[in-house]
């Protein structure tokens, strides 16, 4: 028997997980045909990861080169420190933008995390998570999502990318 009290619901498994990312791939693929560079900023932790699950499936299938950025910020916080991003405006600017999160709950740590892209000028900006929560208070809408899922708000969803790849409901 396991030490936690919590019990874990397995939404998505390993296998379901990679489905998913290669569906939103398809997608992205779909929608920035004509693209020569495509940004995934991956707001940094498993948002960051899974551009780069992203990016290795698009890079398989993709004309366009694949640019992954990380967007640092203080996810409980966001207003109390600057949000950034680990390269240049220039090598973004100009460019189409997928802002990659793992989940979707309020909107907040996406609103933030656009910041950086919005004092540039960009030519698309768009918005990827893997699971939709959709419980919004902040007019965020994914253009690619890999699983809606109805929660209470005193659900938690824990997402784990790599070996292992999991999604639970907590």
């Amino acid at each position: 028997m396991s030490d936690s009290t919590e019990e874990k619901t397995l939404v998505l498994d390993h296998a379901q997980v990679n489905q998913k990312i290669k569906r939103i791939a398809f997608q992205i693929l779909e929608n920035n045909l004509g693209e020569k560079v495509l940004c995934l900023a991956g707001i940094d932790g498993q948002g960051y990861t899974l551009a780069q699950l992203l990016a290795r499936e698009l890079e398989s299938i993709a004309p366009f080169e694949v640019l992954v950025l990380k967007v640092r910020m203080n996810k409980d916080i966001p207003s109390s420190e600057p949000v950034t991003v680990d390269a240049e405006e220039k090598e973004f600017q100009k460019k189409s933008i997928v802002v990659v999160d793992d989940v979707l709950n309020s909107g907040r740590t996406l609103v933030y995390a656009l910041k950086p892209f919005l004092d540039v000028p960009v030519k698309k900006l768009q918005v990827a998570v893997l699971v939709n929560r959709a419980h919004t208070a902040f007019p965020i809408h994914p253009a690619y999502t890999g699983y809606e899922l109805a929660t209470t708000l005193n659900d938690h969803v824990e997402v784990t990318l790599g070996k292992k790849s999991a999604v639970h409901l907590v």
